[in-house]
């Protein structure tokens, strides 16, 4: 006997899907265009499309209609969640394709200087903060030792899409503080994706020694299975597109998606998995940019907005109507404006670089924007935070993506242009100039958060 088929979605929850998704996508690109008119980062504005829709206005003035919208059943909101994480997932995956890992190589110890001690500096704050935070908020959701440990995550990581959209509008990219800051940012990345791994880990079966290992393990796991088993797939399946931009986008997310599933069925986090397949494509030697520039449309018109404004329904700002909550979000958004600019600004200085180079360092690796959004959002999911925390982190994420344009103009304008970097602007441009002819993406389209 055969099984019955599974019935199709039912036509109610089909409605009120179709509705979420058109709505938010509406709200978010509207918001997201204002924002970048007064000069902030498209992310400001499409979370505030989910904040607006969310607890902290329209579910507060009419919830009733935002209760039939926006329903708290699991089963209607995992439908906006999934779409949301596909978003998320290629975008991480992106941003591992934009890596320039010959920038890093020449750069290396620069880069691994500013970059460990903007990671070390942050990190340790943010688990000295984690202890009494957890006394201050009262938070239930996590024992204090992975909160503590999820808050220097938290702290130290960059966001290269936010750095990189940066550097692109304020024409600092051919700066070699520019191209220090991408570096050091990469490596920030690729460790803060590992690290946010480890600690979900912990946060899903408890932090033990054995769970430590076991996550050290399927990291090596993953690195060994990268070099030796999925580079060489990785170029053969872009061979096999046979330089076609449907076959290549298409063989991009796929193996994006696969190598997600694989870091994720590890216990580690799929965003990881994302983002190391990511740099494979980036760095196979049979990819070209230009084959993806479609694929880099629709994440960055689509599916990432709908992922902040759904990152934005669960922030809810009344949060901060209760004084110890408004004290904690203050306390942690200093401690995170000041750990990054330290490390930063250490890691500058004993590379033996200037003061308003260091400092420019310090605002441009300051910015935290979808990768904090991320983080938090992994954080709700596994359990680490609850309401108030989440709306505290991803607090942080809008707050340093709007103060490091005027910061880093600030320092930039007191540093010297170099003849080597003249070279370099003028190489860019003239490559530039060879390619405007050809269908490109935008300058920084793809990096807009």
């Amino acid at each position: 006997m055969t099984a019955a088929p599974v019935p199709p979605i039912p036509a109610h929850q089909l409605l009120v899907f179709l509705l979420q998704v058109g709505l938010l996508l509406l709200l978010a690109i509207l918001l997201g265009r204002a924002a970048t008119r007064v000069g902030l980062p498209a992310i400001v504005g499409e979370l505030s499309a989910g904040v607006l829709l969310g607890p902290s206005l329209f579910g507060w003035l009419a919830p009733s209609v935002t209760g039939w919208l926006l329903p708290s059943r699991p089963d209607q909101m995992h439908l906006l969640d999934a779409v949301g994480q596909l978003g998320v997932l290629l975008l991480v995956g992106l941003t591992g394709i934009e890596m320039d890992l010959r920038m890093l190589r020449r750069r290396r110890a620069t880069a691994v200087r500013i970059s460990l001690a903007g990671l070390i500096i942050p990190f340790l704050a943010g688990v000295g903060l984690g202890y009494p935070l957890t006394r201050l908020l009262h938070t239930g959701t996590a024992d204090g030792a992975v909160f503590a440990l999820f808050m220097g995550v938290a702290m130290c990581v960059s966001a290269i899409p936010v750095i990189a959209k940066t550097l692109i509008d304020m024409n600092l990219i051919h700066r070699n503080i520019g191209q220090l800051t991408l570096a050091a940012g990469t490596f920030d990345d690729a460790i803060g994706w590992f690290l946010l791994s480890v600690v979900s880990a912990m946060a899903v079966g408890g932090l033990t020694a054995h769970k430590v290992v076991v996550s050290i393990g399927a990291l090596l796991l993953v690195v060994l299975a990268a070099v030796v088993v999925g580079r060489p797939l990785v170029r053969q399946a872009l061979r096999l597109s046979g330089g076609s931009a449907i076959h290549t986008v298409a063989a991009a997310v796929a193996m994006i998606l696969l190598a997600a599933a694989g870091t994720q069925a590890l216990g580690l986090e799929a965003v990881f998995g994302a983002f190391v397949c990511g740099a494979l494509i980036g760095s196979s030697g049979e990819f070209e940019r230009s084959r993806t520039a479609s694929l880099r449309t629709v994440v960055v018109a689509f599916l990432a907005p709908v992922f902040f404004a759904t990152a934005g329904l669960r922030i809810d700002l009344r949060a901060l109507a209760e004084p110890a909550v408004l004290a904690a979000a203050l306390i942690v958004l200093t401690v995170a404006i000041l750990g990054k600019f330290a490390g930063a600004y250490l890691g500058a200085r004993l590379s033996r670089l200037s003061r308003w180079e260091a400092l420019a360092l310090g605002a441009g690796m300051n910015a935290r924007g979808v990768i904090e959004v991320i983080v938090a959002s992994v954080g709700l999911r596994v359990g680490v935070l609850d309401t108030d925390t989440y709306t505290i982190v991803v607090l942080v994420a809008v707050v340093t993506s709007v103060m490091a344009p005027p910061l880093l103009r600030l320092a930039m304008k007191r540093v010297e242009c170099t003849a080597e970097e003249e070279l370099r602007l003028t190489a860019g441009l003239e490559a530039g100039a060879r390619h405007d002819e050809e269908p490109q993406p935008r300058a920084g389209e793809a990096s807009r958060y």
